[in-house]
Parts: structure tokens; C-alpha cells; sequence
């Protein structure tokens, strides 16, 4: 994913090209947000809107380039329009813009889904948002609001790990740069000493009810099943915050251990399950395999039973 800033203009003109996009049917106006009253009106037209940016940039004489245009742009169809407006949002708030008064419009016209993003430099007190390493800014942000800041931060040694931890704090991004990540994972050291920590604590709390929960708040250690749709878990991952790694289950705590309480499998929350089929994600995370999360013995056992079933189906 790409961001871009188009050079300052005097005119408002980012507002006619999009709504020329959204009349011809190449672009739909996805957010219309901080106009004021002008938003409880009915139809609107293009010079409604150029008007109120005007109004608000007239509070400000000295600065004569106040429009701010900018696009968000996906490779491809890697994220929708829906996505990208969630995205476009947080972005506009990390630059500042995000209680100004703002359109954003996709385009369905090109190859790669992209949004158009247009406000006044100008805010409600006169002062203009500060355009300081403004490219730098932009990049930053855009990472920073995609995830990939949180997720880099962490230490994981599969590329499952690494989307699970955005998933998990509700980030969009599914498209890192492959080189930063194939070097995290190459640079992957697993921790002994800091899972043995863990089994202990495991061990320690697996026997209370609310044990998922006591691991999240007293220990901010988040446990994630992996199942089939309506089959029992065979693998879990360890996320540690307070460390900020990524453990395979298996590296830590044999999964039948810890299910094991009382003579009784435990019992395990169903928003926790994350299926290897049809991983339960959002709709605009990419599904991902998580087989190398897995015990080895739970990988071969399920290959050797679909050799078996293969070699008695040829008979």
C-alpha cells in the first residue's frame, strides 16, 4: 500500500474531480465527515462543500495554497473500498486532519483500489496544520495505522504469527514489506528461558475457571486456539505482551497438558478458535496458513491419514 500527497493548490478542485468520478460511476463517496449542519441537508452539491472548505480556510488570510489532497492506494484488490476508508480515516487523524472537515472517495476505475482523500489546511481556530517532513509523515503513519509498527515490535517466527498479532488488535494491514518480515523471521530466536516462565504460570493457573482471563490481565498473556470448523483444537499460540513474543503452543506447554484438568478436557472459548480451513478473521484479513504453528506430530499424523485414506480410495 502506497500514500501520496498531491502539491498544495489555492483551489478546492480535489472536490470536482472526485465527484466527476462518483457521476460517472468510477468513484463512490464513502465518507463525508466535520461539515457541520451542511450534513443534515439533503443533496448536496460539489460547490456545497467547496463553499464550507472555504469558510473555514478564510480564517486563515496568510495561507495561499490550503487544499489538502491526498490517495491511498492497495495493490490490486488486496484491499477493499471498506477497508480503505477505515484505514484512510486513522490516517487523516495521525496527520492531523481528523476532526477537519474531509471527503473520502474510492475509485473503481484502475487496476488498484485507491481512495481520494481532500480537506482544508486550515483548522476552526485559524491555524494551519502543521506540513512538517509531510511525505515522512504520511509513510510513517500509514504504518503505523496499518500495524505494522505493533507487529514488527513483537518477536515471531512465522509469517501466521505475524498476521495473528494484527488480527488480534483489530489492525488492517496484510500487505508488510516482505524483506522486514522475512528478516524478522529469519532473526527468530526462541526464548527458553522466557517459556519455561510461561509453563509455569500455565501450570499454575490452568486449574481456575476464568484461567484464559487471569493470563490477560495478571500476566497480559493471550492464548489462541487453532481448530477445524467443529473439531476439537490441535494447536494453540502464546502471545506474551509484556515481552512482546510469539510462542507456538508446542514450544511451551503440550496442548493435551493444559486441556487437561481434573481428568476433564478443558473447556475452550469458541472466540478463541481460529480455523486452519477458513481462518476467522475479518473479512479484509487475508486467510493464512498457520500449519508450521503447528505440532509437528499433529502435522505428520494428519498427512498420514490423508495418505491412508488416499492409498484405500484407489482400491
Amino acid at each position: 500500500m502506497i500514500v501520496h500527497i498531491f502539491q498544495a493548490t489555492k483551489s478546492f478542485g480535489g472536490v470536482s474531480y472526485n465527484t466527476n468520478k462518483i457521476d460517472r460511476n468510477k468513484g463512490e463517496l464513502m465518507r463525508v465527515a466535520n461539515f457541520g449542519p451542511l450534513q443534515g441537508l439533503g443533496k448536496l452539491r460539489p460547490q456545497d462543500y467547496v463553499n464550507y472548505l472555504e469558510m473555514i480556510t478564510g480564517l486563515n488570510k496568510n495561507v495561499k495554497k490550503p487544499q489538502f489532497h491526498a490517495v491511498i492506494s492497495a495493490k490490486g484488490k488486496a484491499y477493499n473500498q471498506h477497508s480503505l476508508t477505515v484505514i484512510a480515516e486513522a490516517w487523516l487523524k495521525e496527520m492531523g486532519y481528523g476532526k477537519q472537515p474531509y471527503l473520502i472517495v474510492f475509485h473503481k476505475d484502475t487496476d488498484n483500489n485507491h481512495v481520494h482523500l481532500v480537506s482544508t489546511r486550515i483548522d476552526r481556530d485559524g491555524a494551519k496544520i502543521s506540513s512538517g517532513f509531510e511525505k515522512r509523515r504520511a509513510i510513517k503513519n500509514l504504518n503505523k495505522v496499518l500495524g505494522f509498527d505493533y507487529g514488527f515490535g513483537y518477536k515471531f517466527s512465522t509469517r501466521a504469527q505475524f498476521f495473528l498479532l494484527l488480527e488480534k488488535a483489530g489492525y488492517l494491514g496484510t500487505d508488510p514489506m516482505e524483506a522486514l518480515l522475512q528478516q524478522k523471521i529469519n532473526n527468530y530466536k526462541a526464548d527458553k528461558e522466557r517459556a519455561a516462565e510461561i509453563k509455569a504460570i500455565l501450570q499454575q493457573t490452568k486449574h481456575a475457571g476464568n484461567y484464559e482471563d487471569i493470563l490477560k490481565h495478571q500476566y497480559k498473556i493471550d492464548l489462541i486456539f487453532h481448530a477445524s470448523e467443529g473439531k476439537e483444537p490441535y494447536g494453540y499460540t502464546i502471545i506474551d505482551h509484556e515481552h512482546k513474543m510469539v510462542f507456538k503452543g508446542s514450544e511451551v506447554y503440550p496442548l493435551k497438558e493444559l486441556r487437561q484438568v481434573s481428568g476433564n478436557a478443558m473447556q475452550v472459548d469458541q472466540a478463541e478458535l481460529v480455523s486452519d480451513k477458513n481462518i476467522s478473521f475479518p473479512a479484509y484479513i487475508q486467510s493464512i496458513s498457520i500449519s508450521d504453528d503447528v505440532d509437528d506430530q499433529q502435522i505428520h499424523g494428519m498427512r498420514r491419514r490423508r495418505q491412508k485414506k488416499a492409498r484405500t480410495n484407489t482400491r
